[in-house]
């Protein structure tokens, strides 16, 4: 009898281990939450934390909750990695979801940190095309990327009759990313770019001046900018204080009301911005009806809904639904695994598409401009 009492003892002792395995899923999410992304940062965590706070409000996955680990990296490549690290490796993270910029991804793929600890990154907040070719297994895009958007700016340009354009861009792997992506969308129409300007990462100094004095010299009649909020907001006040009237473009990682803060209204309208997800500030997609519904419950009563909360809410509905294919108490290969076999998955009117052998999710884009109400228009 003691022998029974003793192996019931030890049963119980290994299901209460296994229940207690399963109680929580670790997601981890480095974001730049200070620095010159620090609004993009705070948006791109607010989208995840109302998808995975709603999942963990409803009964969680197989009984399990999801425990959003978030970190700070400043948008600092050094940083990016040590925490990355340190998600993976003390704080036992599933999975990764929603970091910022190309040259910060670029470095772990090559210091072979994801590949190496087997672990899927979901929703990247980058389209740079040195993080999609060569094939990488470790990161899930759920946007289109830079050489996608640049291509559709330069069709709109083009078909418009303009075809002296040029080019403002960061002088780090995602500006040239998205560089390479307007010579790129130049060339297959047999035309080249008219005048580019770069200038350095983390730094607002004399090159947005000589920027703009390079492109009233070169005569442009519109410029794409591969540039961040606080960079682009001072170009486009000093371009239109020099009296230029280019029509100017951005890339989709620049939040309009960010911008009309830093620059007013009186600069920024006029300003088209590519997109990658759907409009969601009419909910006339039921994803987008759902974070409506979710953005009322869980976000700060000061939060505004903006395509970067949005964006990576779409991606942490997709990594929720790959934890849940991952099975109970999965390992990060086993979600990795899971996600690629999504396949064609709707996640409400948003379709990415995943397989063994891509990580595309998406190639959507279209372009929207800020109002003279300081409002974005499509």
């Amino acid at each position: 009898m003691p022998m029974r009492r003793l192996l019931t003892a030890a049963l119980s002792l290994l299901l209460l281990a296994a229940h207690v395995a399963a109680a929580e899923l670790v997601v981890g999410q480095v974001a730049p939450l200070s620095g010159v992304l620090a609004a993009t940062g705070a948006q791109m965590v607010l989208g995840a934390k109302i998808c995975f706070e709603h999942v963990n409000a409803t009964g969680g996955i197989h009984g399990a909750k999801i425990r959003h680990v978030v970190k700070d990296d400043a948008y600092k490549i050094d940083e990016t990695i040590r925490l990355t690290q340190e998600a993976i490796e003390r704080d036992k993270a599933v999975a990764l979801i929603g970091f910022a910029g190309t040259a910060n991804l670029t470095e772990l793929l090559r210091r072979n940190i994801l590949q190496e600890a087997n672990i899927a990154l979901v929703a990247p907040y980058t389209g740079g095309e040195p993080l999609r070719n060569p094939f990488n297994p470790s990161i899930f895009h759920i946007r289109a990327g830079y050489a996608d958007e640049a291509e559709h700016m330069i069709g709109h340009l083009v078909t418009l009759g303009i075809r002296d354009i040029g080019v403002y861009y960061q002088n780090d792997g995602f500006g040239k990313a998205g560089l390479a992506g307007v010579e790129a969308a130049l060339q297959r129409r047999d035309l080249k770019l008219v005048a580019s300007a770069p200038y350095e990462r983390n730094k607002l100094d004399d090159s947005v001046a000589q920027a703009v004095g390079a492109f009233k010299t070169a005569g442009v009649s519109a410029i794409i900018m591969i540039s961040i909020n606080p960079t682009t907001a001072a170009f486009v006040k000093a371009f239109r204080a020099a009296g230029g009237n280019a029509q100017l473009f951005n890339i989709s990682v620049v939040d309009p009301a960010e911008l009309v803060k830093l620059a007013g209204v009186e600069n920024m309208h006029g300003l088209g911005i590519s997109q990658v997800v759907p409009f969601p500030y009419s909910p006339t997609l039921p994803v987008i009806r759902e974070f409506h519904k979710l953005f009322a419950r869980y976000a700060p009563k000061d939060a505004a809904i903006s395509y970067t909360s949005f964006e990576e809410f779409i991606g942490a509905k997709v990594l929720v639904e790959g934890l849940r294919r991952a099975g109970p108490r999965p390992t990060p290969e086993k979600v990795l695994r899971a996600l690629e076999s999504l396949g064609r998955h709707d996640v409400g009117g948003f379709q990415v598409n995943f397989s063994r052998d891509n990580r595309i999710g998406s190639k959507y884009v279209e372009v929207t401009v800020i109002g003279r109400d300081g409002k974005l228009l499509r």
